[in-house]
């Protein structure tokens, strides 16, 4: 910042007049010249963040301006990231004279990313400013997919969709209404929705990303996600890249680095040198699909070396189930439960685990024998990654809690806790009743196990006639291009007795927009309410997104009746959206459903969004006390402390063991105790078990511990998974045919500054990544004669499409990888958005369900407000490989099995970078193909799935109800 002396570059620009010569003598052209002022005391000045009793009238020089010393006055307003799920603070610095947001930085009372951010928080400002994003409601013209809109008010919309909404109930076609979600980013608020409305209307996108890790957790002890505490840790094991790709990646991050610091070691077991891989002790490329067996090899080690918790093993797994199912010629007693876990896993050496995945046999001694010594700091995650990729991918993470059961590191200081002993669950208004109906298109009969609604075959279930959408919201979810099979998601938005009316509510246009009805302008991170808790560490958090604009507004006295009065254009929030839309689909309060959106403050009023966060706000531990001590009484105190501060530490991290908290005196009384296993029921409810003649709270599953043989798996027709194993995958090397080019493609992996759908329209993101070329390793390159650049031909099940190559030595030989969330696109009728990132292509359908696209032209500087839209100098958007893929819902989990069989070759004659081919026909069969491996409820009792699995939005579980076949 202070005086230098120009460089010899620098110095000809000068002179030449290409930029400003600031080092003329007595060169002074404004008053109070920042080149006053040394480096070190420009840096002294930017400091330390701004306090947030100053939050309010913030004086910053403004840089854009350098070397004018320039003051601009700021409001400072908190709230959340929503540019990937970790939920990092972030602050809005509003000027405060013009009313607009500058820019974001991070928000250092956010416990979870302590003021830090990755590249995608600050980058939030580009889409807030981009010059293409939605303001307005829109409805179609003309058919789906041509691409003609007009603008609508806000009442028509919702006087349209209540109306609608109104008639599926009143005429019972309850299943007929579904809102289908991508990122959700809230806690708990579209339960309160929708079970409102009587409807088991929720979809997700979660069998596409994670529910692969969730079932394999949970089958173990009752939790569906992991909490590693890595800054405590002296192990830490992470399976595959989700670190720098997107799972808590700030805040893993953070600790992740400090517990490096303390001394502890990092293994990453994954195909790519990852960037996370690339800073590890121990990078293990291993052949996918064949994690679990390297995992049990490390089991058999620990077993074997006898670095086992034996305290924690006989108290909290269920060893003398197992071995009175499994070998009940055995005494029943803990040598033998050791023993015989040796001899089942005999044959997972570190040899064969070598032979099977390539990693070396020496290092995973190694790393077994420290995992046993760490004990219980033993850290570990999985999420989507392997658990995500394989078919048996659900084994992965079963297997990975072995380690952490074996070392008794669950739920210990440094090891790895379940999400939910780490995460907020707030108490909200009015709870609406369990609904009494059951949606198979979302939780069909064929998968009773399936962690959560299998959304990636909605367009093959309403292809094959199993049902219909009367009304179908789509919200931050893009499935024609981030799911398999985009094309059959084409064809059946394109039909209207498929997909009655379909609104899309986005804050900006994407594939699936095109075939819309409606789309509707929701905010972004800054202009909307939310609350976010997640498992980021040993703590437990809530951080409040708002729209800050509107809070800026409040604080100023402007007075307003809607978000979308105070957001850019009529841009609205989902929160007010819902509960508007709610209220007009019950007009007079006959339907019961009014009665969920009342105010808890104003008898037979409408709720408004500050009361419904009010009643939450109020019900958190310690934030009542907080926010007096601070200064906040009155009417809505605690509400005004979490817009003042964005976020509230409820538990600062001794969040350990809570599994051994002792039942109460009340909880007691009337209870009984299983002679056997000794689970405490009450009222036929299982709440506890006992250990070492303690009355314990235990675990939320069947024997109340973690459950090494499951009986769970027995009773729903898997008797062969009763205990953690390995499954050989899909793509498998004894699946490929090698004499063909088969390979298997990795495609579950992001660059770190992407977000799934969301990156086009932030320019800074874009700029720095906007290609997936298919990484491949010298040695295979070798082969077919690539270098990199080259283009080469990637045939799937059901089609293909032509990328370029990137030789790397950071690929495992024998595996190819393409990374996702780029290779976006439009056709020359839709409307112009995130043109940072999109390709326009042409799309032809031959009628038979052959689908073809070919790219038009690829990224250009285009014309705008935004002055740098014109300086777009990258050309190359990327592949759409997804829509190449076919579904493969894996049988239990019905996680979809992302990597893919390719068959590699050189592309023909007029084959060119970007063509894409897919036979929907093809990929029906395949669907067909894989609903065949599955085994259909009901379970015992009729049961749809069992009533101690979790299911999201939960309907009535009385017997006889909603979760019973009745035929």
């Amino acid at each position: 910042m202070g005086y230098k002396k120009p460089s010899f570059i620098e110095g000809i620009a000068e002179k030449l007049g290409i930029i400003p010569n600031l080092h003329k003598e007595k060169y002074q052209e404004f008053d109070g010249d920042m080149r006053q002022f040394s480096d070190e005391e420009v840096a002294s000045m930017y400091e330390n963040f701004p306090p947030p009793e100053k939050w309010d009238n913030w004086e910053e020089y403004n840089p854009k301006v350098w070397p004018k010393k320039e003051k601009v006055t700021y409001q400072i307003v908190p709230t959340t990231c929503f540019n990937c799920e970790s939920a990092c603070g972030l602050t809005a610095f509003i000027d405060k004279e013009k009313q607009e947001v500058v820019k974001f930085e991070g928000n250092p009372q956010h416990p979870g990313s302590r003021g830090r951010n990755c590249a995608k928080g600050p980058a939030t400002i580009n889409q807030v400013n981009d010059p293409d994003r939605i303001l307005y409601p829109l409805k179609r013209k003309g058919k789906r997919g041509e691409g003609e809109w007009e603008r609508v008010s806000w009442d028509e919309v919702l006087d349209t969709i209540a109306a609608r909404i109104r008639k599926a109930i009143k005429e019972d076609r309850r299943n007929e209404v579904a809102y289908q979600v991508g990122r959700p980013g809230h806690e708990k608020f579209m339960n309160w929705v929708l079970q409102g409305w009587g409807i088991d209307g929720h979809n997700s996108h979660t069998n596409i990303c994670s529910s692969g890790a969730r079932f394999g957790y949970n089958i173990w002890y009752g939790y569906d996600r992991p909490s590693p505490d890595h800054a405590e840790a002296k192990f830490i094991l992470l399976i595959s890249a989700h670190l720098e790709s997107g799972h808590y990646f700030n805040p893993h991050a953070q600790r992740i680095i400090e517990g490096k610091m303390k001394g502890a070691k990092l293994a990453t077991m994954d195909p790519r040198l990852s960037n996370t891989a690339s800073m590890s002790d121990y990078w293990l490329p291993s052949y996918p699909g064949t994690e679990a067996a390297v995992l049990l090899a490390m089991a058999l080690i620990i077993l074997e070396e006898g670095l086992y918790n034996r305290d924690y093993l006989e108290n909290w797994t269920n060893w003398q189930e197992y071995l009175q199912a499994k070998h009940s010629d055995k005494e029943v007693t803990f040598e033998n439960y050791i023993a015989e876990m040796i001899n089942e896993y005999k044959e997972f050496t570190p040899e064969f685990a070598e032979a099977e995945s390539g990693v070396k046999a020496e290092m995973i001694r190694e790393i077994a024998i420290k995992i046993g010594e760490a004990g219980t700091r033993f850290a570990s995650h999985n999420w989507r990654s392997a658990g995500a990729s394989n078919l048996g991918g659900w084994a992965v993470a079963r297997c990975l809690h072995f380690l952490t059961v074996l070392t008794g590191a669950v739920g210990a200081k440094g090891g790895t806790s379940p999400n939910s002993w780490n995460k907020f669950s707030p108490t909200q208004p009015n709870p609406p009743a369990p609904q009494k109906v059951w949606n198979e298109l979302h939780f069909p009969k064929e998968y009773p196990l399936a962690f959560f609604e299998m959304s990636q075959l909605l367009p093959h279930f309403l292809k094959a006639g199993r049902g219909y959408m009367d009304m179908y919201f789509s919200r931050v979810f893009n499935p024609v291009w981030t799911y398999p099979d985009g094309f059959t998601w084409m064809e059946m938005f394109l039909r209207e007795d498929k997909f009655g009316l379909h609104a899309a509510l986005t804050p900006t246009w994407n594939e699936t927009a095109f075939y819309a009805d409606f789309v509707l302008p929701m905010g972004l991170a800054s202009e909307r309410h939310d609350i976010n808790s997640y498992a980021t560490h040993g703590g437990t958090w809530i951080a409040f997104r708002q729209p800050v604009l509107k809070e800026a507004a409040r604080r100023n006295g402007k007075t307003f009746t809607y978000t979308y009065e105070v957001n850019p254009g009529e841009v609205w929030e989902e929160d007010e959206f819902w509960i508007e839309l709610s209220w007009r689909i019950d007009p007079d309060g006959k339907m019961g459903i009014r009665k969920t959106f009342e105010s808890p403050y104003r008898k037979g009023e409408k709720i408004t969004v500050d009361e419904y966060y009010q009643y939450i706000f109020e019900r958190v531990d310690g934030l009542p006390e907080t926010a007096k001590k601070d200064g906040f009484t009155g009417e809505f105190a605690e509400l005004n402390y979490m817009k003042k501060y964005g976020a509230y530490e409820i538990e600062k991290g001794e969040s350990y063991h809570k599994n051994e908290t002792p039942l109460t005196d009340e909880q007691l009384k009337g209870t009984k105790v299983d002679p056997i296993n000794k689970v405490i029921s009450k009222d036929g409810k299982k709440i506890g078990v006992m250990v070492n003649d303690k009355a314990v709270v235990g675990f939320p599953t069947p024997s109340r511990k973690n459950e090494f043989y499951s009986q769970t798996m027995v009773d729903w027709k898997w008797p062969e998974y009763s205990t953690p194993t390995y499954i050989k995958s899909h793509i498998h090397l004894d699946e490929l045919d090698k004499s063909i080019g088969e390979y298997v493609l990795v495609p579950t992996f992001r660059l770190p500054t992407l977000i799934h759908s969301r990156s086009g329209n932030a320019k800074w993101l874009v700029e720095i990544s906007n290609r997936n070329p298919i990484w491949m390793h010298p040695e295979d390159a070798a082969k077919w004669g690539f270098q990199t650049g080259d283009l080469v031909k990637m045939n799937t099940d059901i089609g293909f499409f032509i990328d370029k190559v990137w030789v790397t030595q950071s690929m495992k030989p024998g595996v190819v990888a393409c990374s996702h969330h780029i290779g976006r696109w439009k056709k020359p009728q839709d409307q112009d958005g995130n043109r940072w990132a999109v390709n326009t292509v042409d799309i032809s359908n031959d009628g038979n369900g052959v689908w073809k696209m070919s790219t038009i032209s690829g990224i250009k500087p285009f014309d705008s407000k935004d002055k740098d839209s014109k300086r777009i100098f990258w050309k190359d958007g990327g592949v759409h490989q997804n829509i190449t893929h076919a579904v493969h819902p894996d049988p239990i989990s019905g996680m979809h099995c992302w990597h893919q069989r390719v068959r590699i070759e050189k592309p023909a004659a007029g084959e060119k970078y970007g063509d894409i081919a897919v036979d929907t026909n093809k990929s029906h069969e395949v669907f067909k193909e894989w609903m065949a491996m599955t085994r259909p409820a009901p379970g015992p009792n009729g049961e749809r799935r069992p009533l101690w699995f979790k299911r999201a939005f939960t309907p009535d579980k009385t017997e006889g109800g909603a979760y019973y076949i009745k035929d």
